[in-house]
């Protein structure tokens, strides 16, 4: 849909897939989904959750296309029980750049459909694919919220709940001393029906409201800075009590809570922002996440949203990003001095071994990529042999000289 934060949906030509929206086949006994790729979740979820259906794998929104999804191989909340998206695709079809349609499933051209899993669009454009949905009895989550007092308990609270279906921590980054890295850790289960109250209960598989409120106005840029952010998380945190809470909560704003307001990245002003999201793997994690944590602070930078969620074992596979650890998903306002501090992240995140996401990723290298990808270049040069000339290119894949 083009909302890419960095330029991988840019190119000096682009095609709009979005007119491939169409809805093909659903097996109720299996679960199997086939769908055009121009078809959204938001759309997918407007027609299967009164079913009691439920998409396997969300990102933190909904306005994404099922194609896309693919090509960035989406992870959510749940990729240490369920692992990303792709992990449920059957087959998709793809259009190549020798003009065929090919059926990939991992059987049938096998080495293409992992090539165009996190493959970010380079290998073709996806016509169709079908993928396996979650059975649901309620649209609602059983939520159980837990105040971690620092960074420790933070790491420590993801580990000890991953027996949760759903986990993620709002993090403090602004936070200093004994209350470095506290954080909200948010944990979540498809709640059963008798788990409803008895108004929840009228509408037990109740949709998202398809209505949002728009942000009127691109602020001043000065006003997300550190005094602001670290105002709005003292709030946040002591909003939440000490020790654990539950409560019934519908999916929409565990999953989506940025979706109800439309266009809010206009919060940061005309310049807009990016998004630094970065995994270390689980034995250099602590150092790891503590020195990106300690070099914000020794730079005066704040990330308006700053959130850590933990992965679990994938296989590595071309430029698929997840790995078994820890990931933390930064925000900033652009600014001149943000490009030079992205530098040294970069550095601390190589060290522990580290990689970047290149869905939201705007400005990496193309040394930084090979270096961090370790099946970056057999990517690079099977594409070569698929498509010599580069018909499928993005700004990105220039950028990281995947094309030239």
């Amino acid at each position: 849909m083009g909302r890419c934060y960095g330029d991988s949906a840019l190119s000096a030509h682009i095609v709009d897939a979005r007119s491939l929206n169409h809805f093909l086949d659903f097996d109720s006994s299996s679960g199997l989904l086939t769908v055009e790729s121009g078809v959204t979740f938001d759309e997918i979820l407007q027609v299967f959750v009164p079913r009691g259906w439920f998409l396997p794998v969300t990102p933190g929104t909904r306005f994404v296309t099922a194609g896309g999804a693919l090509a960035s191989d989406v992870h959510g909340k749940n990729h240490h029980v369920d692992g990303s998206f792709s992990d449920h695709v059957l087959w998709f079809d793809l259009f190549t750049a020798s003009g065929q349609k090919l059926r990939c499933s991992r059987t049938e051209n096998a080495d293409l459909f992992h090539l165009s899993l996190g493959g970010m669009g380079l290998t073709g454009i996806v016509l169709a694919l079908a993928f396996y949905m979650k059975p649901i009895e309620t649209a609602y989550i059983r939520q159980h919220t837990v105040r971690c007092e620092n960074l420790d308990e933070t790491m420590a609270g993801l580990e000890s709940y991953g027996n949760w279906t759903n986990s993620v921590a709002w993090l403090d980054c602004m936070a200093g001393g004994k209350a470095f890295g506290r954080s909200i850790l948010m944990l979540g289960e498809s709640a059963k029906l008798q788990e409803l109250s008895p108004k929840q209960a009228l509408n037990p598989l109740k949709i998202h409201s398809t209505k949002g409120i728009p942000f009127p106005i691109d602020m001043p840029s000065f006003t997300l800075n550190r005094f602001t952010v670290q105002a709005f998380n003292r709030v946040y945190f002591n909003k939440h009590p000490k020790g654990s809470q539950d409560s019934v909560v519908h999916y929409e704003p565990f999953y989506y809570p940025l979706d109800k307001v439309l266009g809010w990245n206009r919060i940061y002003g005309k310049r807009g922002f990016t998004q630094y999201q970065l995994v270390v793997p689980h034995q250099d994690a602590r150092k790891g996440l503590q020195e990106v944590l300690e070099l914000l602070a020794k730079r005066r930078m704040s990330s308006f949203l700053t959130v850590l969620k933990i992965f679990g074992e994938q296989p590595e596979n071309y430029l698929r990003f997840p790995k078994a650890g820890f990931t933390l998903t930064l925000d900033f306002g652009i600014a001149d001095s943000l490009w030079p501090f992205l530098n040294e992240l970069d550095q601390v995140v190589e060290q522990y071994g580290g990689r970047l996401y290149l869905t939201k990723d705007v400005r990496m290298s193309a040394d930084f990529l090979r270096r961090t990808y370790p099946m970056a270049q057999e990517f690079i040069d099977k594409l070569k042999e698929m498509d010599p000339v580069g018909t499928f290119r993005s700004l990105q894949s220039e950028r990281l000289s995947i094309h030239a």
